[in-house]
């Protein structure tokens, strides 16, 4: 991969490398090796932090300028893009129901099942997860093994500025629906989130469990079960309400995830 990494490093600081057939076909490569696994945009280490591959979302972006725009066709439907879709779901062990799309250049580990929902290029979606009813996981945002987002969540996606962290959704975590995650707000393990949650790099995500209020931006602790909320701010105009998350509970340690996702919902009486 130092090969293909230099490449890419080259081809981003001068753009007219992308006119060599080299150039295109190490483009080319990085895509192909995030639509089979082999790559990711981000991972995580063996300390527990995640590390974010720069170079690779590099790839993806500088992908966009080499394809041509063509028409696609699947059955008596038409799309006209630059990226094509996805194949071959039944050989990865993929579960696919009209009118789920996902992009080349995604990958869906075996087990996945996808409700009608998007997946964007770069985004890796862990064994086991589902993507519910027009739920969206954009452009290389992770999503991590046994994950349920829930239907109309809106995961959003990350190419530029490089250096930008993506979207990331650790194992076990449920979001609730019609709940946003963007910006590179990053959900630890086994955290829930109830429905209509908006979380944002400015968002504050504030654990309530204490007699003192812990304030946290752009990080939900694991297990944490969220709910939203809104706290009073002054403006020149006067005081009003801005809407924030609230931490109410954790998950207890001593049941499975199951189990645990089932308590969590009805002791808090949260809204999925």
């Amino acid at each position: 991969m130092k090969d293909l990494q230099h490449t890419i490093e080259q081809a981003w600081d001068d753009r007219s490398l992308l006119e060599q057939a080299a150039t295109q076909e190490a483009v080319r490569e990085v895509v192909e090796h995030l639509d089979k696994g082999r790559l990711r945009v981000a991972e995580p280490g063996d300390d527990g932090q995640w590390i974010v591959n720069d170079w690779v979302k590099k790839g993806v972006v500088l992908y966009f300028p080499i394809q041509k725009m063509e028409t696609i066709e699947v059955g008596p439907f038409e799309f006209h893009d630059k990226i094509p879709m996805k194949k071959d779901y039944a050989s990865q062990g993929v579960r696919v129901v009209p009118h789920a799309i996902a992009r080349h250049g995604s990958f869906l580990e075996k087990g996945v099942i996808m409700m009608p929902s998007y997946v964007n290029i770069g985004a890796w979606v862990g064994s086991g997860s589902m993507v519910d009813t027009w739920a969206t996981v954009g452009s290389c945002a992770q999503i991590g093994r046994n994950v349920h987002l829930s239907g109309g969540v809106g995961i959003g996606g990350v190419l530029e500025p490089p250096q930008a962290a993506p979207t990331i959704i650790e194992d076990n975590a449920f979001i609730g629906s019609r709940s946003i995650v963007v910006e590179g707000v990053h959900i630890e393990r086994e955290a829930v989130l109830g429905a209509n949650v908006v979380l944002t790099q400015s968002t504050r995500i504030i654990d309530v469990t204490g007699e003192e209020p812990v304030t946290y931006r752009g990080r939900v602790p694991a297990r944490s079960v969220v709910i939203p909320g809104s706290y009073t701010k002054k403006f020149p105009a006067g005081e009003y309400q801005v809407s924030c998350a609230l931490i109410i509970g954790q998950r207890k340690a001593s049941t499975d995830t199951k189990v645990s996702l089932n308590e969590a919902l009805r002791e808090y009486k949260v809204s999925v």
